[in-house]
């Protein structure tokens, strides 16, 4: 049973619209139990979204990309007609992050915990350290690891930590198999 049919059967409504927008998430994307997805959000394929998380494409658009990862209790928002929210592909959100009308590119890891705000560019091959608060339009160039509050630039990231992004996303990729597995036995 895939991920599509789990969905079905589970009662719990998960996606909601927003005007004329309903989200647009690909059959093989796993939604856990708690999630809410507003309006005009689309999710590309083989990626999942963790327990209890919000992604409201309400008053701005949403796009996530392919193999990328949102886990638990994360927040997804916009700015009204100014700031939409853009994920690249095979990006790993950690737990409870805040994101905010903001652009993520390719292969970045996000911390646990971590706020990013407005208008702020985190370029591919990027890590943001947990706990980090990237202020408003400031930029994380490609390979670099950005911490604190606010964000500054702390250094290079190694090839092993640059790799690690990339084998993060398939490990998401692995867990939301093992997840849909479990999920069979009370399906």
């Amino acid at each position: 049973m895939d991920s599509a049919k789990i969905s079905q059967l589970d009662s719990e409504i998960k996606l909601f619209p927003y005007l004329d927008f309903f989200p647009k998430i690909h059959e093989s994307v796993f939604l856990a139990s708690g999630t809410k997805i507003i309006g005009d959000v689309s999710i590309g394929k083989n990626s999942s979204v963790w327990y209890n998380t919000v992604i409201r494409g309400d008053v701005n658009y949403i796009r996530i990309g392919s193999f990328t990862n949102v886990q638990d209790c994360s927040m997804l928002h916009v700015t009204n007609g100014k700031f939409p929210l853009n994920i690249g592909n095979k990006v790993t959100i950690g737990h409870s992050v805040t994101l905010h009308g903001c652009t993520l590119e390719d292969l970045c890891l996000i911390g646990m915990g971590a706020v990013i705000l407005d208008g702020a560019l985190i370029r591919e091959k990027t890590m943001v350290a947990a706990g980090s608060v990237v202020k408003q339009n400031f930029e994380v160039p490609s390979g670099k690891l950005a911490a604190g509050v606010p964000a500054k630039i702390v250094r290079d990231l190694s090839l092993d930590e640059i790799e690690e992004i990339e084998r993060s996303a398939m490990r998401y990729k692995k867990y939301t198999e093992l997840t849909i597995e479990s999920l069979k036995k009370i399906y």
